[in-house]
């Protein structure tokens, strides 16, 4: 990497934390920005990794997972996903909880396909993406914070949703196009 690309140019004067819950903390930074203004920077923590699973069975059907976001005020269709306790599982060991929490599903076969930061201009949030594969049907067992619906669909169908703007969750658009790309080059 080049300098001027890990040069941070930005001063942080002082910092105060605003709100905490289990999941996140808010804090107030006071700093001068790159051109030497004061300013102030907020910046919210997550406490958890975020983690992604694309289910794919030997037909190349796929898993979504379809439930109301609070804080979008709408319903959302998604690959199965959820939070990696940090300090207390691996992000592998979180991947197949979630999976099998929110599908039911268990798998044999396990690759992770990307890392990614979901909205670095306010988050330090960082998720992680498996391809989960060699399936077994189990029995979902979702959350109480969660009313789930499922849906078994071609892969194919998946990304068509994405094109058709009936997807919109970052993390479950970004899988699926790096999954499609992983697939034509023969790695999936």
């Amino acid at each position: 990497m080049k300098e001027n690309e890990t040069k941070n140019p930005w001063t942080t004067l002082e910092r105060t934390e605003i709100y905490e819950n289990p999941w996140i903390k808010v804090t107030e930074h006071q700093v001068l920005n790159p051109a030497g203004n004061e300013g102030i920077y907020g910046l919210v923590h997550f406490k958890n990794i975020a983690i992604g699973i694309v289910p794919l069975d030997e037909d190349r059907n796929t898993w979504l997972v379809g439930q109301y976001r609070y804080a979008l005020g709408r319903y959302s269709w998604e690959i199965p996903e959820g939070g990696c306790l940090i300090g207390k599982e691996t992000k592998l060991e979180a991947a197949q909880r979630e999976l099998k929490e929110e599908t039911g599903l268990e798998a044999k076969e396990w690759t992770e396909i990307m890392e990614m930061h979901l909205s670095n201009s306010v988050t330090d949030e960082v998720g992680y993406v498996f391809v989960a594969k060699n399936l077994t049907k189990g029995i979902a067992q979702p959350e109480d914070t969660e009313e789930l619906k499922l849906k078994k669909i071609p892969f194919e169908t998946a990304l068509e949703m994405c094109m058709r703007g009936e997807i919109t969750d970052s993390l479950t658009l970004l899988a699926l196009f790096k999954t499609k790309l992983l697939m034509e080059q023969g790695v999936l």
